[in-house]
């Protein structure tokens, strides 16, 4: 218990003492996962989309292959783009492992899957004679898709917040590819681990209630706008 209560006051400490490691790595972790959150956004509802309202032999299947890529472990996601990006490795060349670049790749194979798939739920779930509607009334396809992703605005934000909450609590990924470097690419969630492996319980309680104060402001803000969509 003691130990709790020395990682909250630890942690009040590292905010208002405002230590510029702790800042540095807290802004890299939020530039990092919102970058990749982004990305991840604009693959993914495109995709979702096509996935939802596209008619072709292979949907069913394609769909599958999103839905396991939810589940994706981070760990073989961060085995995969280290492969890749190593020395040695097709794209070795490029120079990109152990770098917040790494990092960032990883994420949006995490994260797009689940924008993708939670994009295609929620424009599923849309009555099919609002699509025809729409046409009927000489809206173009683009018009239509603007259309339908605005009536489903609200669980669209939710895939938002999925696909956030994904990465910015990775460590797996983030720690083979990024290699966890002081100063360039250590974010919160493997500066915890380094800590933890220390035996720095206390520091590594501050920098949890960090992680948790920083997701927590980040989904704060989208909901708001989420509940602002639903009055509206």
């Amino acid at each position: 218990m003691s130990t709790l209560i020395e990682g909250f006051l630890n942690a009040i400490r590292l905010l208002l003492g405002g230590d510029p490691e702790v800042w540095a790595v807290t802004l890299l972790s939020l530039q990092v996962s919102g970058l990749a959150t982004l990305i991840s956004l604009l693959l993914g509802m495109p995709l979702g989309t096509l996935l939802a309202l596209g008619s072709f032999r292979s949907k069913g299947f394609a769909l599958s292959v999103v839905n396991t890529g939810m589940a994706l472990p981070p760990v073989v996601v961060g085995l995969v783009v280290s492969i890749f990006l190593w020395r040695s490795g097709p794209l070795g060349a490029l120079r990109l492992i152990y770098t917040p670049t790494a990092i960032i790749i990883a994420q949006v194979i995490i994260a797009a899957p689940v924008v993708t798939g939670l994009t295609a739920a929620a424009l599923q779930q849309l009555d099919p004679r609002l699509r025809l509607q729409l046409l009927g009334l000489g809206a173009s396809r683009g018009q239509v898709v603007l259309a339908l992703w605005r009536e489903a605005r609200l669980p669209l934000l939710a895939a938002l917040m999925a696909g956030f909450g994904s990465v910015i609590s990775e460590v797996g990924a983030s720690m083979m590819v990024g290699g966890n470097i002081r100063g360039q690419t250590r974010v919160l969630t493997t500066a915890i681990v380094l800590e933890t492996s220390k035996g720095e319980f206390a520091a590594a309680i501050a920098l949890s209630l960090l992680l948790l104060l920083l997701a927590y402001l980040v989904n704060l803000a989208l909901t708001w706008f989420q509940q602002r969509g639903a009055r509206g």
